[in-house]
């Protein structure tokens, strides 16, 4: 929840300027607050971004005044969603059962999901963060079909990290990521397994970009207060261009 129109506007055509410069291998996906989706949009046509949203309500049509559907993000331009974000599963007290609720209107309404998992800080130090992580998969999105999971994206969030200035090492993003990987496999695959994009969120800059998107795992990130900075946020998507030449 950060920017005005103008400035939100500025930042747009920033990063739309800088993504020129890229000759991109990755794909960027960028999702503003609701009331910049079309804005969004309509930079994206000249550019080489896809839109996202960053929430969506559970609720399909109706009588939930403030709220906003699958369908009106659809029609403003979005194609992708970010569902169950540590801060909407945190202060907003989202459920499981809202979050399935979710992503099954983004799939009716043909809309990828970014669907956020990860563990709180004494969830971590009481080494119950494989748990956590295996419940909300497992309850969130393992009663998808194969083919719908294809329309998944999985971020991962060590909720101990965003917006503290901590990171996961290398090390601990790669072992979740494996793990989380492992779990796809055992449930769809080792092809859907292989194909699906995991992310990660938690406190991702430019100085630590590169050796995480290094890990075999980590097929990106989901970046938070960096992606407000037009310069470093390009500077993170070149690190995932170096990271993927490397590959």
């Amino acid at each position: 929840m950060n920017m005005t129109f103008p400035e939100a506007e500025e930042l747009l055509v920033a990063i739309a300027e800088g993504l020129d410069e890229v000759s991109l291998e990755t794909e960027v996906i960028i999702c503003p607050p609701f009331l910049y989706l079309e804005m969004a949009a309509d930079v994206s046509e000249e550019s080489n971004f896809m839109v996202g949203s960053q929430n969506v309500s559970y609720a399909e049509s109706g009588a939930y005044t403030g709220e906003v559907s699958a369908a009106m993000i659809k029609s403003a331009g979005a194609d992708v969603c970010i569902v169950g974000h540590s801060e909407r599963r945190t202060h907003f007290k989202e459920t499981d059962e809202d979050l399935r609720k979710k992503v099954d209107l983004l799939l009716k309404n043909d809309i990828i999901s970014i669907f956020c998992i990860g563990e709180q800080l004494a969830e971590r130090e009481t080494n119950n963060h494989f748990q956590v992580v295996e419940s909300q998969l497992k309850n969130g999105l393992f009663h998808l079909s194969k083919e719908q999971f294809e329309q998944i994206i999985i971020a991962y969030e060590p909720v101990w990290a965003i917006g503290t200035g901590l990171t996961a090492t290398p090390a601990q993003a790669q072992e979740i990521h494996a793990f989380i990987r492992k779990m796809i496999e055992e449930k769809y695959g080792t092809q859907q397994a292989y194909n699906t994009y995991i992310l990660y969120g938690g406190s991702c800059n430019a100085q630590n970009a590169l050796e995480l998107f290094s890990c075999n795992d980590v097929d990106g990130g989901l970046i938070g207060g960096a992606s407000l900075k037009s310069e470093e946020f390009i500077q993170i998507i070149n690190a995932a261009e170096t990271a993927v030449s490397r590959d």
